[in-house]
């Protein structure tokens, strides 16, 4: 039977079942638990450190009304990174690659931090819909599009980070089988491929640190709007 290569991207199931909850739920299970010693192994420390750099980066443009979401941007971004770079071994399912996931991640956190802006400064809120010093007859022109480019922040989140893992797992995809047909036929060719291969990992795995890492900071620059 043929496949397309679009088929990596489809949720697993097992007896009718879909895997993407065990998928999703994984990860988890993989971090080391802290311990209450005051000397830990290296990878608990290393794993402290990272969080806690990362925590202070993400959390110094906020006032310390942001500071509560720490824990949730913090947790977002570990579980973000560790899935995308579960996803890039081989015979592996990735669930950010599935566009109904981002979005359900994107669309509350990103309603959450409206929300926040509404109750807690309505006036501050609703006044990015309407620039200072705008002419009278561009006022209802800008308040749609504002609006809709409001609107359009958390499916501008989801559609980065699913379009940008998909691409990249369908090039590796390309030149992987590229290099399998050559092989035979062209063996420096495929040896060549096979280096651009190897590069285009490389890349992304950046990619897959990179998006995980813009996701959660364009969320914590909607909320520095709105605290």
């Amino acid at each position: 039977m043929m496949l397309s290569f679009f088929d990596q991207f489809m949720s697993p199931t097992y007896m009718g079942i879909p895997l993407i909850a065990l998928a999703i739920a994984l990860p988890w299970t993989l971090y080391p638990t802290p311990s209450s010693r005051w000397l830990n192994n290296r990878v608990i420390t290393l794993q402290g450190w990272f969080i806690n750099r990362f925590t202070q980066q993400l959390l110094l443009p906020l006032n310390q009304g942001g500071h509560k979401w720490a824990l949730i941007l913090s947790s977002l971004m570990v579980f973000l990174i560790t899935i995308n770079m579960l996803g890039l071994l081989p015979y592996t399912f990735t669930p950010t690659t599935q566009l109904s996931l981002n979005m359900g991640l994107a669309v509350p956190l990103w309603l959450a931090t409206v929300i926040i802006g509404m109750r807690n400064q309505p006036t501050h809120a609703l006044g990015h819909l309407l620039p200072e010093g705008t002419p009278v007859l561009l006022i209802p022109v800008l308040i749609i599009i504002e609006t809709i480019s409001l609107f359009i922040r958390p499916l501008a989140l989801g559609v980065r980070l699913t379009a940008n893992l998909t691409a990249g797992h369908l090039l590796i995809q390309l030149i992987a089988t590229a290099a399998f047909v050559l092989l035979p036929l062209m063996p420096t060719v495929a040896i060549l491929t096979a280096t651009i291969l190897f590069l285009l990992t490389l890349l992304e795995v950046a990619v897959a640190m990179i998006q995980a890492y813009v996701f959660v900071l364009l969320l914590s620059l909607y909320l520095q709007e709105n605290v």
